[in-house]
């Protein structure tokens, strides 16, 4: 493939950089899903339902749903699920003798 880049203009040029960058950026994806693509074929010609029974993996697992809210501040309206580091307001809150079921959602 023989470009002449002397014959493009500056839009042309930008568009193509443009291309070529994005086809690096993408090169090794692409590679990998055509090997994906060939070993699934070979999988399937072997009997295996799929490559992932070949290997031993299990499915991909689907994204946890986020964590349901259980107290809110009832001054700034601020929420948190009950996992993870426990808020300023909610440890405040329990300074001042405030029972955490009074802060339930």
């Amino acid at each position: 493939m023989d470009i002449d880049l002397n014959s493009l203009t500056l839009p042309e040029l930008k568009a193509l950089n443009s291309r070529v960058a994005k086809a690096i950026a993408t090169f090794d994806d692409r590679r990998r899903k055509d090997a994906m693509t060939e070993l699934e074929i070979v999988a399937r010609s072997m009997g295996f339902s799929s490559l992932a029974e070949v290997v031993g993996m299990s499915a991909p697992k689907g994204r946890r749903a986020p964590a349901e809210i259980k107290y809110r501040n009832p001054e700034t309206g601020e929420t948190w699920s009950g996992r993870g580091r426990r808020p300023r307001w909610f440890d405040a809150a329990l300074e001042r003798g405030d029972d955490p079921a009074t802060l339930k959602v």
